[in-house]
């Protein structure tokens, strides 16, 4: 049996020769399809004749060569040009070929301007760029740091413009709010953005509004909100979201029909901090219990024992879960599809962890309006791979008013107010 043995200097002489072979297939390729793109430009104009019956579109040799930064490396290009002497009858300028496939601008494929703002996002410093690609590309040709910082002026741009929508065409049924801090490099404060995120009547997730608040208080949240209602949002018929925001009051001011709903991964963590270690994993087992339980009259019933087991000896403990009854257990209301999206805040939390990653990485943000864009950018990024909530069809019968038994679907609400009753 024959075996092929490669040391590493093979290896490394291999890759080399990939790459090359690569780089220069991309090369022909561009170069036939340039030939392809100018033939067919002057074929389309041939009938087109002076006076004297000679064409007014022909070929002009070829351009200077020039290096064009691709996602298989550099490659150098050598355009063809056209001489089209035809004159516009209206404005009285020439006529002149513009190639879609390369632009005369054009010092990098687009491809390439999209991966530098991802990059960035996801944690690359501006200063690292050229010795990070330069590599991969053949060269740091075309990858200034000032591109970052005209990128992010240009994302500032855009989150404004998006702040600025209308939302009287999206119906949020569901919603989840809650706010996420990082420091700001070039000052001493510290940036605090509030992100609601909905889920439209057809089951989407979406990203609704993004602020900055001031430590998350309730006149920075009743701003979001009154935004958002001025634009044309209506109110949602539950929102999700940390007990201890300032959030709940703004919502009961400016959505007071709309109901609440703890996350239960924050209200864990709160109640298991007011007992000791020895107790934690029993009260744990209890807690999920409660949030685990296959209607409320059962998650009801574990709440009592709950209290019975840790109210005497830790009554803090206990009160958490008591006070906040009907808050922690507002889901059950709502289809048993829906149960799984609606206890907790993950859709945000688990964004907020790219956030966090690229703030660490970068030590914040430049400045406040920089560091809003970022997580817009990243935001909206992520969303991209947002999935549907489980049983979209049913987010619609939420809106209308469809009312669920044990997270079923009640066809006929009077009869089972009949069965109750009897």
């Amino acid at each position: 049996m024959l075996k092929v043995v490669a040391d590493e200097a093979g290896r490394e002489d291999l890759a080399a020769s990939l790459d090359e072979i690569v780089r220069e297939g991309a090369r022909r390729m561009l170069a036939a399809a340039l030939e392809d793109e100018v033939a067919a430009y002057i074929a389309a104009h041939a009938a087109e004749r002076d006076g004297d019956g000679r064409r007014l579109v022909v070929r002009n040799g070829h351009a200077r060569p020039r290096q064009v930064t691709t996602v298989a490396g550099a490659v150098e290009v050598t355009a063809p040009r056209v001489d089209d002497r035809r004159v516009d009858e209206h404005t009285g300028e020439r006529a002149r070929f513009r190639s879609s496939i390369l632009p005369p601008w054009c010092r990098k494929s687009p491809k390439v301007t999209e991966v530098l703002p991802l990059l960035y996002l996801h944690g690359l410093s501006s200063k690292d760029f050229v010795p990070a690609l330069e590599g991969f590309f053949g060269s740091g040709a075309g990858l200034p740091a000032s591109a970052i910082t005209r990128l992010t002026e240009c994302w500032q741009e855009e989150y404004r413009r998006w702040c600025e929508r209308d939302l009287s065409h999206a119906d949020y049924v569901y919603c989840w709010a809650d706010g996420i801090h990082f420091g700001v490099r070039l000052g001493a404060d510290r940036v605090c953005t509030l992100v609601v995120i909905g889920v439209r009547a057809d089951g989407k997730k979406e990203l609704v509004a993004l602020a900055d608040g001031h430590r998350e208080s309730t006149e920075s949240w009743a701003s979001l909100l009154r935004d958002a209602r001025r634009r044309g949002m209506r109110a949602p018929v539950l929102a999700a979201g940390d007990g201890a925001l300032g959030f709940w009051a703004a919502l009961r001011e400016v959505f007071p029909q709309t109901q609440q709903q703890r996350d239960w991964v924050h209200k864990v963590v709160n109640v298991l901090d007011c007992l000791p270690k020895s107790a934690q994993p029993a009260a744990r087992k209890a807690l999920a219990q409660i949030r685990g339980a296959e209607d409320r009259a059962h998650a009801e019933q574990a709440i009592k024992e709950f209290a019975a087991a840790y109210g005497a000896k830790y009554p803090k403990a206990a009160a958490k879960i008591t006070d906040d009854e009907d808050q922690l257990l507002a889901f059950f209301a709502f289809p048993a599809e829906h149960w799984v999206h609606l206890k907790t805040s993950n859709p945000i939390e688990s964004t907020f962890a790219t956030v966090r990653l690229r703030t660490k990485v970068t030590k914040g943000p430049g400045s406040r309006a920089a560091g809003l864009a970022m997580v817009f950018k990243l935001i909206e990024a992520a969303s991209e791979r947002w999935r549907y909530v489980n049983g979209p069809h049913l987010v619609a019968l939420v809106r209308a008013g469809a009312k669920f038994e044990k997270g079923v679907l009640i066809e006929r609400p009077d009869e089972a107010e009949t069965k109750v009753a009897a």
